[in-house]
């Protein structure tokens, strides 16, 4: 008689929970540890906002909106990406709000996978890219963004990975785990490879506004890109709108249909309240968002200047709310380095290898938390660290 677990899909059974979680996790469990493991901003959502969402409750608008969400917040969408990014998508037909990012993502790629398709990733990435692709049917080939190249690919990277069967690439900047950006000159030249190929550009840009000392560049904004590049971004990082789950995608009007219909079957439409929520966050959270990045900027300038001193190599990241510092000197491999570090200084941290192979001697570190906290897990890691070096000494 088989069990119940023979009986779950050969695909899904191999795959491994989320290396982010499993340290989550685990650090729920040990009492006074800090947390710098979960990518979730720090801060309330602002009041506006939160405000806005309380008077529909209060007037009652919790029904179904449209399947591609509420044209108000459509048309919203459409006006932020035209004046802050100067890319033009019809609210009608090119837009439509998902569940988060992560939704538009999974349905983006059934959207566009057959069974065997290669969907080329940028690594190290977020942990839910692989996954997605495989349950999608495709093969993920892996394109490692080296930490000598500021965690950028190059076209001769990309070159290298392209067959006959790739159908797309799922790339993100600002990236989360390295928190690396792509300029807009970066772009044209992968825009070059891309211009004249049958590959879909799959852009997951929830991190554009975590932008620190340079502009967001999309690769959409390149000429002859905006018809074959999906943008996917949404309101959870901005905005610190995580639990809400509101995202949106961007994009050719024949893409985004396929998309709407996995949507319509699967999730009806994108919360309603938080829809509404999303609309006020747009027309007039503009300074809510700058001061936040302002923080982030003052966290950032901490936790690099406080890796370096410890004599961590440590790149210095231009978006997102992550450090991404090189921990090979120590030996250790990243689950190692994490392991012991939670267990003797009590600080999760993720293991780089969570997020891909070429991850492996790095730990990824969220600077969304708190500066007496940052610099209080600063200096339990130095310690950490001291003790590691002593047998060195000796």
């Amino acid at each position: 008689m088989r069990s119940a677990g023979d009986f779950v899909a050969d695909n899904i059974q191999s795959m491994p929970f989320s290396g982010i979680r499993k340290f989550f996790d685990v650090a729920k469990e040990i009492e006074g540890v800090i947390s710098l493991g979960v990518g979730e901003p720090d801060f309330p959502t602002p009041w506006r906002i939160r405000e806005e969402a309380i008077y529909q409750l209060e007037q009652g608008n919790t029904i179904y909106t449209s399947n591609a969400g509420l044209i108000e917040l459509r048309q919203a969408i459409s006006a932020y990406m035209r004046d802050r990014f100067a890319m033009r998508y019809s609210p009608l037909s090119e837009i439509i709000a998902t569940v988060g990012a992560s939704e538009g993502i999974d349905i983006a790629m059934r959207a566009l996978i057959n069974p065997g398709d290669e969907i080329l990733l940028v690594e190290p990435c977020f942990v839910s890219y692989k996954p997605c692709i495989v349950m999608a049917g495709g093969v993920p080939i892996v394109i490692s963004a080296k930490a000598e190249n500021d965690f950028r690919i190059t076209p001769e990277d990309l070159e290298g990975k392209i067959t006959e069967r790739t159908k797309a690439i799922l790339m993100a900047y600002p990236s989360n785990p390295t928190g690396a950006i792509m300029g807009r000159s970066d772009l044209e030249k992968i825009a070059e490879v891309l211009r004249n190929k049958d590959i879909v550009v799959l852009s997951d840009e929830i991190y554009a506004e975590l932008t620190y000392g340079a502009s967001h560049a999309s690769i959409a904004q390149i000429p002859g890109m905006a018809g074959k590049t999906v943008v996917l971004s949404g309101f959870s990082k901005a905005y610190s709108m995580t639990g809400w789950r509101l995202g949106y995608a961007c994009g050719p009007e024949d893409i985004i249909t396929a998309m709407l219909k996995i949507h319509q079957y699967i999730l009806m439409c994108a919360p309603t309240v938080s829809q509404y929520a999303g609309i006020e966050a747009l027309k007039n959270g503009a300074k809510d968002v700058e001061s936040m990045r302002k923080d982030y900027d003052g966290r950032r300038r901490i936790m690099v200047n406080g890796f370096r001193q410890m004599g961590l190599d440590c790149f210095e990241p231009k978006g997102a709310f992550y450090v991404f510092p090189c921990i090979k000197s120590t030996g250790l491999s990243s689950e190692e380095f994490c392991i012991k570090l939670l267990h003797e200084e009590k600080v999760a941290v993720v293991p780089g290898s969570a997020f891909g192979e070429c991850g492996e001697g790095f730990i990824r570190c969220s600077y969304a938390y708190s500066v007496d906290a940052l610099k209080e897990a600063l200096g339990r890691i130095s310690r950490f660290l001291e003790k590691l070096r002593l047998p060195l000494v000796k």
